[in-house]
């Protein structure tokens, strides 16, 4: 090769590969933040890696990710915050219900966040486009959908009449989900009752109540609340017979009837892009919040012949996964 074809190969180079991995020195440092469980985000967290390994950031060679969890213990996570600012890092990664409580903190690292409820109604942001501040990233706020799994139960649950929903209404956009499902229950001919569940003790009332006039379906609203309760959610649910259909897959894996909502694992693809554009030099007040592109149901199916129920066939044809 000649000193010409060279030199534009080398430019060529330079020009594909991020502008800022072609600098020497100490490695990009990122801090992964969440309330949750290890376990519970694994395959999300392995997504995460692949898309930044893909955007050229290696672990263990121009990259360091410190990773904190806090083991579904919200109250740890100030604390855990200030870890990773301490360390320090270029980029903290929040999840869920951390990002509320980081918001609060006012930290000077740049944020990116993956949120399922509204970034807007929560503070987070100014609006989607412009967020402001120091934050930004994907919710998984889709409260339309809600509609879709009312009208997923109606085909499911013959006779279909009364809808118990389950949500807490101190998450950000709550009320916006209740309003799409009441209004959706009100077309279809089914009666809905709201359950109000953001602690332990609300949990229980609902129980109660339910018990008294058993619904005949549950919607439950998903949250790091309805995560962490979902086994007693679903065990109760199932004791009256009423299938359940919520959000997230987990709902699914965990004994739910079916799950219809975001596909987690390309919002979480799209998070590594925007670590990646800050590390480039972009601010997250500049970045525009990202909504849902892509969706996925879940039906269990085993939980569906517990209750003896005999799902259509186009609906079993229509899922993205089917538990047997």
């Amino acid at each position: 090769m000649d000193r010409r074809a060279f030199l534009f190969c080398s430019a060529g180079f330079a020009l594909a590969a991020p502008q800022r991995l072609m600098a020497a020195g100490k490695p990009f440092r990122i801090g992964f933040l969440t309330a949750q469980r290890e376990a519970s985000l694994a395959p999300f967290v392995e997504v995460f890696r692949a898309a930044l390994d893909g955007l050229g950031y290696v672990e263990n060679g121009n990259l360091e990710i410190t990773y904190r969890y806090g083991d579904d213990d919200p109250t740890r996570v100030p604390a855990l915050a200030a870890e990773l600012v301490r360390k320090p890092v270029d980029v903290l990664v929040v999840q869920g219900s951390a990002v509320a409580v980081v918001n609060e903190l006012k930290l000077p690292t740049p944020t990116v966040y993956v949120f399922s409820g509204d970034p807007v109604i929560a503070g987070l942001a100014q609006s989607l486009s412009h967020p402001g501040g120091n934050m930004s990233g994907l919710t998984f706020m889709a409260a339309e959908l809600n509609a879709k799994r009312l009208q997923i139960l109606r085909d499911a649950v013959p006779g279909l009449q009364r809808v118990a929903i389950i949500g807490n209404p101190e998450h950000p956009g709550s009320q916006i989900e209740r309003i799409y499902s009441e209004e959706t229950a009100k077309r279809l001919g089914v009666a809905t009752d709201f359950f109000g569940t953001a602690t332990e003790d609300q949990l229980v009332s609902a129980f109660a109540a339910m018990k008294l006039n058993p619904p005949q379906a549950i919607s439950l609203f998903a949250d790091g609340f309805a995560i962490q309760s979902r086994s007693r959610i679903i065990e109760f649910a199932m004791q009256h017979r009423a299938p359940v259909i919520s959000g997230w897959p987990i709902f699914a894996r965990s004994g739910a009837l079916c799950t219809y909502g975001p596909k987690l694992s390309d919002s979480y693809h799209r998070l590594a892009s925007y670590v990646d554009r800050i590390l480039k030099g972009a601010r997250p007040a500049d970045l525009p919040i990202e909504r849902p592109t892509k969706f996925e149901m879940v039906l269990n199916l085993q939980t569906a012949g517990k209750l003896g129920l005999r799902l259509p066939d186009s609906l079993v044809a229509s899922a993205d996964e089917v538990i047997e």
